[in-house]
């Protein structure tokens, strides 16, 4: 297993098609000159030994030398060792609605954002804590299945978007029956449910899923985002506002926030409703919620002892440079023989 230390250095791997480039150039610029300094032939007798092939063949070994360079300011690191850990701590599923209405903006930037903001901050205060996510609209996904990788999570988070369910819509008793296949350890005794949402078309029967689910053990809290009053739904084309969803009658589709539903999700789960439009308020009421919940022993394995590799790119980089220096353009005596650029049939 190995791991990358400083990945924004392999931005100037861009320098590369910059020198060939430049390369290409300046060797188109040559053989103009040449053409109008003298005939091919007359070149060839007053520089015989000016080879095109070399002159490939060193621009070869100086990219070979700036790319291993490049590769040991990024320092990969090896890990040598797999080793089990032990960890305590609550497993937490995050179930993001993200149907249409979720892009409503009657709160800022709009309802999704906002919800992946809560999420997120959510996780930057849990501590060797198992989370997973799910999205949900007309259907139900798992986007991350259960893992100790916060990091992970928040980079999937932030592709969640409607587009990657199929039909519109809030099923969020698909999503409470996706949740149960995600709690995979029997022993653990703290589980979390935290359902992300506008409350907008929950069904009648979400109620008593959310019951079932809390009699397993899981613990249900609900979390509302959006307004009261309510926004309509962009539609996008290509990263542009094109309009707002209308009805059959024309009428433009304003989406509201439903409280009263997310919080009969919680009773029904004897969990809480938390509202949601003020960031720091859910993720606080969640921190303290985890930080006061038995955490529950779990084993992960995880590469450790990494060391450095950069020496060896290092290394090798200062080798082809070297190399690149005290190689000649000039031809070898075995290389006079050999016509590789066809420069003969142009006399």
């Amino acid at each position: 297993m190995y791991k990358l230390e400083e990945p924004i250095y392999f931005y100037f791997f861009a320098i590369i098609p910059v020198i060939v480039v430049i390369f290409l150039l300046v060797l188109w610029w040559k053989k103009r000159t040449q053409k109008k300094f003298a005939e091919l032939a007359l070149l060839e007798k007053l520089a015989p030994n000016l080879s095109t092939f070399k002159s490939v063949l060193k621009l070869t070994f100086l990219l070979l030398g700036l790319s291993f360079l490049i590769i040991s300011l990024v320092n990969p690191k090896m890990g040598t060792k797999l080793q089990t850990v032990k960890r305590e701590g609550v497993d937490i599923i995050f179930a993001l609605d993200v149907s249409k209405s979720m892009l409503a903006q009657d709160i800022a930037p709009d309802r999704l954002e906002k919800a992946k903001q809560i999420i997120s901050k959510i996780i930057d205060k849990l501590g060797s804590d198992r989370i997973g996510i799910i999205i949900y609209a007309g259907n139900a996904y798992p986007l991350l299945p259960i893992t100790t990788d916060h990091a992970a999570a928040k980079m999937f988070l932030q592709n969640a978007n409607p587009d990657m369910v199929s039909s519109q819509g809030t099923a969020i008793n698909e999503a409470l029956d996706l949740a149960k296949t995600y709690y995979n350890n029997e022993e653990q005794t703290n589980k979390f449910l935290l359902i992300i949402s506008d409350g907008e078309d929950h069904q009648e029967e979400t109620k008593q899923k959310a019951k079932d689910i809390a009699n397993e053990g899981v613990k249900v809290y609900t979390i509302g985002v959006g307004t009261e009053k309510g926004g309509p739904i962009p539609i996008e084309l290509n990263g542009g506002l094109i309009g707002y969803k209308k009805d059959r009658k024309g009428e433009t589709v304003i989406t509201q926030r439903k409280p009263e539903i997310l919080q009969g999700i919680a009773d029904a789960a004897d969990g809480i409703y938390i509202d949601g439009n003020k960031t720091e308020e859910p993720v606080k009421a969640i921190e303290k919620i985890i930080a006061n919940a038995q955490k529950s022993e779990f084993e992960t394995k995880q590469f450790s002892d990494y060391k450095d590799q950069f020496q060896w790119f290092l290394g090798i980089g200062f080798l082809f440079l070297f190399i690149d220096v005290f190689f000649f353009e000039r031809k070898t005596k075995w290389l006079k023989k050999v016509d590789l650029f066809n420069e003969k049939e142009e006399k």
